[in-house]
């Protein structure tokens, strides 16, 4: 049976980045009524490890794309201690309309789910760290206004990517477990304006990111 595939994440109502077929929260108050965590939203592909094989944003069959090949070698390495754990995570192997400067690994996990449930925030750290694979960049938690939640994206956008240059976004979540028929109250998203900045789909003559180690160091 094909599982779900990660659901359309809802989009605050001041997120500049919409699209015609994007959904915008119009009540948003039920995220805040828990503590949050606030990531980066990075710039690649929605990517799942699980037990059956590597998925990008389709669960219907596994990925066969070129620039996953990097996604099927972790698979493979730990495809044995997945067993109902789905890993989600962005693959920064290829560039999309982001080059990032300081990228450490071409996986970096934003969500696990088991079964029903999406695991807590610090379940997602810990077994991340298990599997020997980074988190994408944490910059906040705790309970916020939405005052708060404004002054701080704004803050965040101006200093760029963790990982070295522009800011595609940030990911507000439930720090706690929720149920998966819940995610819309539970997870909502801010995206740059003009985000898909690429004159061409990037998967046309898509390039390999460089990992940090490989770019010449300033003199």
């Amino acid at each position: 049976m094909e599982s779900r595939k990660y659901p359309r994440t809802y989009h605050f109502p001041f997120s500049p980045g919409t699209t015609s077929d994007d959904r915008i929260a119009s009540d948003w108050a039920d995220v805040l009524q828990h503590e949050v965590v606030m990531t980066e939203k990075l710039d690649g592909e929605n990517t799942c490890l699980k037990a059956e094989g590597v998925f990008a944003r389709s669960h219907a069959a596994p990925t066969v794309n070129p620039w996953a090949v990097k996604m099927r070698e972790l698979w493979d390495l730990h495809r044995h201690a997945l067993n109902d754990l789905e890993i989600f995570g962005e693959n920064l192997y290829a560039i999309h309309s982001i080059e990032y400067e300081r990228l450490e690994n071409y996986l970096y996990v934003f969500a696990i789910r088991q079964g029903d449930e999406w695991l807590a925030w610090d379940e997602v750290a810990f077994y991340a760290s298990l599997l020997d694979l980074p988190t994408v960049p944490v910059l906040g938690r705790g309970i916020f206004s939405q005052t708060e939640i404004e002054t701080i994206i704004e803050r965040e956008m101006a200093a760029g990517s963790r990982l070295g240059g522009a800011c595609e976004g940030f990911v507000f979540r439930n720090a706690g477990r929720f149920p998966v028929d819940d995610f819309e109250q539970n997870v909502l998203k801010y995206v740059r304006k003009n985000h898909v900045q690429t004159d061409e789909h990037w998967t046309k003559n898509w390039q390999r990111a460089k990992l940090w180690f490989e770019r010449p160091t300033e003199k």
